[in-house]
């Protein structure tokens, strides 16, 4: 499954996460189209992934352009945006039939540091929020603890696992698919859409690992098949 090339609209696509992943997609060879409110910001953005890309073998094109063009130009939609604001953004999107992969952490700090909010009572998360405000898209949840320093930074594939979750298994393999251009694996089916409500709020645990050790931490799964 990790053959086909996808047309991906990274919504957030120009903050540190999404251009990070933008820049992962679009050197495995899909194409990327990376959305900001603004469609100069959005080109900006999608100029310095370029440049960034130069020479890279096989690169898919990227482009920058409003959030709502972005989205009308792909069949894949990324969300890659802070949760203030994520409710009102999602529901001014087309996002109806698209498959919709959401890496939306809701996380609070404090003097304590990192942990996460609770949603709808411990009961949501951002995916499952999307889902609702999207319905007839199809939401799984995914990239959420990859470290945007290390998207952009690391020079050679990332070595740790992307855990997806999503109740349709098509939409799943999507985004197990697009892992691969980031970690050289195809990502692991984490289970139902509801486990985002764990995997969200467990990236502030990597934020406090990577606080303590002065490192870019993530998750490695094993005991699965050596192609993982």
């Amino acid at each position: 499954m990790d053959d086909v090339k996808y047309r991906v609209a990274v919504i957030g696509g120009t903050g540190p996460q999404g251009k990070g992943l933008g820049y992962r997609f679009a050197k495995g060879g899909h194409t990327v189209v990376l959305g900001s409110r603004a469609a100069e910001k959005g080109e900006a953005v999608a100029a310095e992934v370029r440049e960034k890309l130069a020479g890279a073998a096989s690169a898919g094109e990227v482009t920058g352009a409003a959030n709502v063009d972005a989205v009308e130009q792909c069949d894949v939609v990324l969300l890659a945006v802070p949760y203030d604001g994520h409710d009102e953004l999602v529901a001014s999107l087309p996002l109806a039939g698209k498959t919709v992969i959401s890496c939306v952490n809701p996380l609070a700090f404090d003097k304590r540091g990192a942990h996460g909010k609770v949603i709808n009572n411990g009961e949501g998360s951002a995916a499952e929020s999307a889902q609702e405000l999207a319905p007839d898209a199809t939401v799984v949840g995914a990239f959420h603890n990859v470290s945007a320093v290390g998207l952009w930074e690391e020079p050679d594939d990332l070595d740790e696992d992307v855990i997806v979750v999503g109740d349709v298994v098509e939409a799943k393999q999507v985004a197990m698919a697009l892992a691969a251009s980031v970690t050289g694996r195809v990502g692991i089916d984490g289970g139902k859409l509801r486990l985002a409500r764990q995997l969200e709020p467990f990236t502030a645990v990597l934020i406090s690992i990577n606080r303590k050790y002065k490192v870019h931490s993530g998750l490695r799964i094993t005991g699965l098949a050596e192609q993982h």
